[in-house]
């Protein structure tokens, strides 16, 4: 018994390869939304099932009572962010096989001239619009639904990027394909009118402003509680991201380790745990302005229990806070990584009494930096922060 899935466009069954359609006329049931079922014609005489909500439940039993194969239709590329993936990770890839389709990135690009490996894919399906806000480069968005460009047009123009071009390309590949192109904000100033639910977006994020490696401290909005540049640098250095991982940023600040951790690699998220609630404020107001997924919640480690595994935790505050470092150290799995920087006397004393007992790498760095000195220019140093980094070994 497999599932088998097929990729269809707007354009319907018209637009299918022949091993498509004879899959579809074969089919006993055909599971799908009720837009793609709609697009079946009198050819396909299997029973039509819509997807319920919640979804998971249904993909989970969807093989129940069922002989022989079940099919499903799904809009485009079903492996592009969409039902076939989540499909093989629920039932395995030896029992799910795809049929694809021409992508909504790929008819998008073709129609912008764009060059499909230059361009970022980015789905608001199931996560905020922020998170497509971008400081250059340009991307194909993924809507929810006919609300989403709106919703996209005025973040890009509420974080300075209201000169991105933006373009809505609708029911593409079929006989309603619509595209309209405008500037962010211009789609904010005077809205061309309702959108299909069936939509992509084009962007390209202007001003480009990209930059590579550490970002300066002025690009961030603080009260001065930041890691500073240099210090970040190194920071990342031992946090090592890895695609996918989550961190805990304890004592976030202004969430720019959070952020730069982000940034670092596809996937990488964080919770920035900060007592302070104007700070946590402005670590949700950094993460929007840089697009990254960062959940800034209360004072650690009092929410520690309602927060996922981390696999890295940073720790730039809080270190000498009683019972801190005992509780992220058990919160730690094994294998998982944990940098803490201080600054303070009192927390060097913590962190030299952790490196004795367990280990890892303990490091001091000291930056300085030109400063007028009359009509001259003489060295200020920095305070020096002690760093502590250390894999906790799979047998703890």
């Amino acid at each position: 018994m497999t599932i088998i899935v097929v990729g269809i466009g707007a354009d319907g069954m018209a637009g299918l390869p022949e091993t498509s359609r004879d899959e579809l006329r074969r089919a006993t049931v055909v599971y799908g939304s009720r837009r793609q079922l709609d697009l079946l014609d009198e050819s396909v005489t299997a029973s039509r099932r819509a997807w319920p909500t919640p979804l998971l439940g249904a993909l989970t039993s969807m093989l129940d009572g069922v002989d022989g194969d079940v099919h499903v239709v799904a809009s485009g590329d079903p492996l592009l962010h969409g039902i076939g993936s989540t499909l093989i990770r629920v039932h395995g890839a030896d029992n799910v096989a795809v049929l694809p389709h021409v992508s909504s990135v790929t008819l998008a690009c073709s129609r912008l001239g764009w060059a499909v490996q230059d361009t970022e894919v980015i789905s608001l399906v199931w996560y905020p619009p922020h998170t497509a806000v971008r400081r250059g480069g340009q991307a194909i968005v993924l809507s929810r639904n006919g609300s989403t460009p709106a919703e996209l047009a005025r973040l890009l123009t509420d974080t300075g990027r209201g000169d991105s071009e933006l373009t809505i390309l609708e029911q593409l590949g079929g006989p309603k394909e619509l595209m309209r192109s405008s500037t962010a904000r211009e789609w904010v100033a005077r809205s061309p009118g309702e959108v299909d639910d069936l939509n992509v977006m084009a962007v390209r994020y202007l001003p480009d402003e990209r930059r590579f490696g550490s970002l300066p401290d002025d690009v961030f909005a603080h009260d001065g509680q930041i890691t500073k540049q240099a210090i970040r640098a190194a920071t990342l250095a031992a946090l090592a991201p890895r695609p996918g991982e989550l961190l805990w940023d304890v004592g976030a600040g202004s969430g720019s380790v959070s952020i730069e951790w982000c940034l670092s690699g596809p996937g990488c998220r964080a919770v920035a745990f900060e007592r302070d609630e104007q700070r946590r404020a402005r670590i949700v107001d950094n993460a929007t302005v840089f697009g990254v997924h960062v959940d800034a919640t209360f004072d650690a480690p009092e929410t520690f229990e309602f927060t996922p595994t981390p696999d890295v935790i940073f720790i730039g505050g809080g270190v000498s806070q009683a019972g801190l470092m005992e509780t992220c150290w058990q919160k730690l799995p094994p294998g998982g990584r944990l940098v803490a920087n201080a600054v303070t006397v009192e927390s060097e004393a913590v962190l030299a009494q952790w490196y004795s007992r367990v280990g890892g790498r303990l490091r001091r760095f000291q930056h300085y930096s030109g400063d007028a000195v009359g009509s001259f220019t003489g060295w200020r140093a920095a305070m020096p922060v002690t760093q502590w980094a250390v894999t906790k070994p799979d047998t703890t």
